[in-house]
């Protein structure tokens, strides 16, 4: 049984799982496809327009005079620390679960709860990318510091003043006053060939991931590990999302998302068949916020969302990504599928609350029949046990037979039935009034509410 995600925008999805040759905080990928980004002032590390493309060996000389050491002095407590690395846990699990059991992830060892008062430094890498001291790092690499020292590998060191960070894509912007400082160019992260034979270690944390060109494509973020040590997985935010979270935090401080306020999930081959769709693209719409631009724009649950701003929605990672990077207050064009026809609506994009979170569901299997589950009237009672608004109406799921289909699909015990087929349950005599109705092999459409989230499910009875 699988379970659902909660992705906030924007996030969702950022993180590339790499592999790489690493050297001093410097990762390279075996990519030639990428194209160089303009700079308007001093020249970059490695030149961006040199050709033939260098070997590994000069790649690197060229570019680790840009890749610098930061140092950091944390607070008193040793409990910081172990949030700090809890914290970035929780994120990682939040994407991939957790499959590496208590004392395992890409973080090493959970640290014990009972740490004694010190003082604690850390350390991690970062990468300069203009000439005026902007470096990027990560953003778990300057948490909870009170001091930061940067240390090029010249060994000049300057202190560096944090401009701004983004918890959710683990980046932040700092800066050190200085001139003239060897810096990379941005390049291309969409159209990598990874090389994955080389060890990532935990110093690279904020480090650049570059290509042949030298040009940077990726900041090496964490690493697949039970012991703390490297096994062969990294992970890195790529350039496509790093610079738009760099162009935000150095013209102001902070990261501003677009919003669009709807809960969305894959459309699969069995939900296509029955919306009535050819094709398995699009995001559909599982649940729309109150009062979100969403709302207001008339997009209602069950909206299959195939366009936006003149272009096709592939899925719901390629909404995603376009709706977060449309500036505030645009007004966009979004095509919308709905009973079979196709509608065009304008939604003003909001700024996207920092408490938002987008349901995006994971699917599991939907060949299933509804023997073997076990529903109950959802009274107020357990309403609240749940943890559900007055509002919420269906039946709970009270149990789901072990090794049914109904339990391999992914339905399970508090789950709220909110529709069948389009119609509405509002209690257990329409719940029963609708089974019945149903003949054997007719594929349904469940429309289920899990701990506050919406989740269409297609079952076969």
């Amino acid at each position: 049984m699988r379970r659902l995600l909660h992705h906030k925008l924007g996030i969702i999805l950022s993180l590339a799982v790499i592999g790489a040759v690493a050297l001093a905080g410097v990762s390279f990928t075996s990519s030639l496809a990428s194209s160089p980004t303009a700079q308007t002032v001093a020249s970059p590390a490695m030149p961006a327009t040199q050709l033939p493309v260098p070997g590994f060996t000069e790649v690197a000389k060229a570019v680790t005079p840009a890749v610098v050491n930061i140092t950091t002095s944390m607070g008193d407590r040793g409990h910081e620390a172990r949030g700090q690395r809890d914290r970035m846990r929780e994120r990682m699990e939040e994407f991939f679960g957790s499959p590496w059991g208590p004392f395992g992830s890409p973080w090493g060892p959970r640290m014990p709860q009972d740490q004694p008062e010190h003082r604690r430094s850390g350390m991690g890498s970062g990468v300069i990318v203009t000439p005026d001291g902007h470096i990027i790092t990560n953003n778990h690499v300057i948490d909870g510091a009170r001091e930061l020292t940067v240390t090029l590998p010249d060994k000049r060191e300057f202190k560096g003043k944090v401009i701004g960070t983004d918890p959710k894509t683990d980046l932040a912007l700092i800066k050190v006053e200085a001139r003239d400082l060897p810096y990379v160019a941005w390049g291309d992260s969409s159209k990598l060939q990874v090389q994955t034979d080389a060890a990532i270690n935990p110093g690279n944390s904020g480090g650049a991931l570059v290509n042949a060109r030298g040009e940077l494509v990726g900041i090496n973020t964490a690493i697949f590990s039970q012991t703390g040590g490297y096994q062969g997985v990294g992970f890195a935010v790529p350039a496509s999302m790093a610079q738009p979270v760099y162009d935000s935090l150095v013209k102001t401080g902070k990261v501003v998302r677009g919003y669009l306020g709807v809960g969305i999930q894959e459309v699969t081959q069995d939900l296509a068949k029955s919306f009535g769709l050819k094709q398995t693209q699009g995001a559909l719409v599982s649940d729309v916020n109150e009062d979100s631009p969403a709302e207001q724009a008339g997009i209602k649950q069950g909206d299959i969302i195939i366009g936006y701003q003149g272009s096709s929605v592939q899925d719901p990672v390629a909404l995603q990504r376009s709706v977060t990077r449309t500036p505030i207050g645009t007004k966009a064009a979004v095509k919308v599928a709905r009973n079979g026809n196709e509608m065009d609506l304008t939604v003003t994009i909001g700024e996207q609350p920092d408490s938002t979170k987008i349901a995006m569901a994971e699917q599991g299997s939907s060949d299933h029949p509804l023997a073997g589950v076990a529903v109950q009237e959802l009274d107020r009672q357990t309403a609240r046990e749940l943890g559900f608004t007055k509002k919420t109406q269906g039946v709970v799921v009270m149990d789901v037979e072990p090794d049914s289909p109904a339990s391999q699909a992914g339905l399970t015990s508090g789950d709220v039935i909110r529709e069948i087929n389009r119609q509405p349950v509002k209690s257990l005599k329409d719940y029963e009034k609708i089974t019945s109705s149903l003949k054997k092999d007719q594929q349904v459409l469940l429309l289920i509410n899990r701990k506050g989230a919406s989740l269409f499910l297609t079952v076969k009875v």
